[in-house]
């Protein structure tokens, strides 16, 4: 039997989850790239990007961001606790690159629950998501501090003043 998380009654909810895999697109790299307004052109030119050593287009650091997002998702998922990340504040992020993501990479990447403590009364998560490419190389490894909604439910509020007066 399961419960609505997906996990046996019983056992223990995974900490750890491999994701993926991500193939690393040119035409993802180039929206991405977009988005940020970043010009460079080793994002959208492979002869650029070529010049500099790399074999096609690179990918902007953050980019490993949105796929560890993905990758954090789908373990949370599988959380008891943390079924929803409706509320959820993401406080931090760092990235630590090997070397750029190119187009034509494909990529798997390995989440892991961290870290679980308290912040005024809410879960804080830290969670490593590390990317490896097919042959087993690292490429990069993120870190995020994720602040998730109180648990225990808020106090009820007190019901709004119709006459609009700042007295209770």
């Amino acid at each position: 039997m399961t419960d609505s998380g997906g996990t046996a009654e019983g056992a223990t909810a995974p900490t750890i989850l491999c994701c993926g895999p991500y193939p690393i697109e040119r035409v993802r790299i180039s929206a991405f790239a977009a988005a940020l307004g970043d010009p460079h052109p080793a994002y959208t030119d492979p002869a650029a990007a070529r010049a500099l050593g790399h074999p096609d287009i690179i990918a902007p650091p953050t980019y490993l961001a949105t796929l560890a997002a993905h990758a954090e998702d789908q373990l949370l998922g599988l959380q008891p606790d943390f079924a929803s990340v409706e509320g959820t504040v993401h406080r931090a992020q760092t990235l630590r690159h090997a070397r750029p993501a190119h187009a034509g990479d494909t990529l798997h990447a390995t989440v892991c629950l961290a870290a679980t403590t308290t912040l005024a009364g809410r879960p804080l998560l830290t969670l490593d998501c590390e990317f490896r490419d097919e042959g087993g190389a690292w490429v990069a490894t993120t870190t995020s501090s994720l602040l998730c909604p109180a648990t225990a439910p808020w106090p009820a509020r007190r019901p709004l003043d119709t006459t609009e007066s700042d007295h209770p």
